[in-house]
């Protein structure tokens, strides 16, 4: 594929189209960068050798001029000698120089022609190539979180969470019903005689600390009415 053609497809291209139909739109915009890179080095150098053909072209005409000038002053010298024959040849010289300057600046022509087309070329595939790299660091990132997103999304809906939840539930109703046959089995039984005095203990203590706080209790409000 020549660049041209290259350059005419990558140009016409909608990069939006492309990637919404590529399965992997990192690579694909990857290799659209690539191509343009490797498309663009080609027009610059293509752009190189026509300037460099200018610049020879140049020269060439430059030399030429001088040369007519040099026939012409070749003739004038063979007038004034009365050498008609040698002015004749001379300006013969002289319209050769003009007729090859004239075909030069022709082609001098068609090469500017051809750099104002290869800086118009380029300027263009230089923000094409631009907009893909600025797309490109959007794609890495929106890529790597759509990723990041679709794996915690297949972990949180896969089957062994389920599994795991299903197992988690299935223990907590075994324990419930551990439990609820402890207490069934503790229904309707009448506390034990140790039972029975170990609460009488409890009581006790609990009189006694009752007991301590109301003398607390006197003893301060007796302080504060001395006062």
């Amino acid at each position: 594929m020549g660049v041209f053609t290259r350059f005419s497809d990558i140009i016409n291209a909608n990069i939006n189209a492309v990637l919404e139909k590529a399965e992997d739109p990192d690579k694909i915009i990857r290799l659209m960068i690539q191509e343009m890179e490797d498309t663009l080095v080609e027009i610059r150098s293509a752009a190189a050798k026509c300037i460099a053909d200018r610049k020879e072209t140049g020269r060439h005409i430059e030399y030429l001029e001088r040369e007519k000038a040099e026939w012409a002053r070749r003739a004038e010298l063979a007038i004034r000698r009365d050498r008609e024959d040698l002015a004749r040849a001379a300006l013969s010289e002289k319209q050769a120089m003009e007729d090859k300057t004239a075909s030069l600046n022709e082609e001098l022509e068609v090469l500017d022609s051809q750099l104002d087309k290869f800086n118009a070329d380029i300027t263009q595939l230089q923000s094409k190539l631009d907009d893909a790299k600025k797309r490109q660091r959007n794609i890495v990132i929106r890529h790597k979180t759509a990723t990041s997103q679709l794996s915690a999304r297949k972990h949180i809906h896969s089957d062994r969470i389920d599994e795991m939840l299903f197992r988690f539930e299935k223990a907590e109703s075994r324990i419930d019903r551990v439990e609820s046959e402890s207490e069934a089995m503790a229904m309707g039984r009448t506390q034990s005689l140790a039972d029975q005095i170990e609460g009488l203990e409890d009581d006790d203590r609990v009189e006694a600390e009752l007991e301590e706080l109301k003398l607390k209790v006197g003893e301060n409000q007796k302080e504060s009415s001395d006062e």
